[in-house]
């Protein structure tokens, strides 16, 4: 007779390691996992390459007329919080959706980057951030932001004062 914890009972299995005498069994139950494994990741992969194209930034063609120069000017557009990317991430802004006050700016920009099903969008006026200001001439005229969508709500990246005539 042998002594239990001689023979190494005391010594901790793995729940999903099940001990057999078929090696048979042992090779046909890892052909199953690997086949399973197989078969989520080939699950994940075309999952994948069917939401790609939703997420890809997109060129409608708004602004094939800009010229190399005003392009390669909004492309090196700075403020104090980075780089403003390019005219194609900014919206240009009427008159009567943005105002200074006390050297201050504000903009009144949609509370959601995109409207609720069925609902108006809602828009409310959010501070423009004294490093978000760019201080270099505007060379376009009009009034610019660069608005950031997030889950605390939306900030400014860049903001660009225009002529307000």
């Amino acid at each position: 007779m042998s002594n239990w914890i001689d023979s190494g009972g005391d010594e901790p299995r793995l729940y999903s390691a099940r001990p057999t005498n078929c090696e048979s069994e042992r090779r046909r139950s890892g052909s199953a996992t690997r086949r399973r494994s197989a078969t989520r990741l080939a699950g994940a992969l075309i999952l994948v390459a069917l939401a790609a194209p939703f997420g890809h930034a997109r060129d409608r063609g708004q602004f094939a007329n800009t010229s190399p120069d005003l392009k390669a000017w909004f492309d090196g557009l700075r403020s104090g919080k980075g780089p403003c990317c390019s005219d194609a991430d900014g919206s240009a802004l009427s008159d009567t959706d943005w105002d200074s006050k006390d050297g201050h700016y504000r903009v009144r920009l949609p509370r959601y980057a995109s409207g609720l099903e069925g609902r108006p969008q809602e828009f409310v006026w959010v501070d423009v951030p004294e490093e978000a200001v760019i201080s270099e001439p505007n060379r376009v005229g009009r009034t610019m932001v660069w608005p950031i969508y997030g889950y605390m709500g939306v900030s400014i990246r860049c903001f660009m004062p225009g002529s307000m005539t």
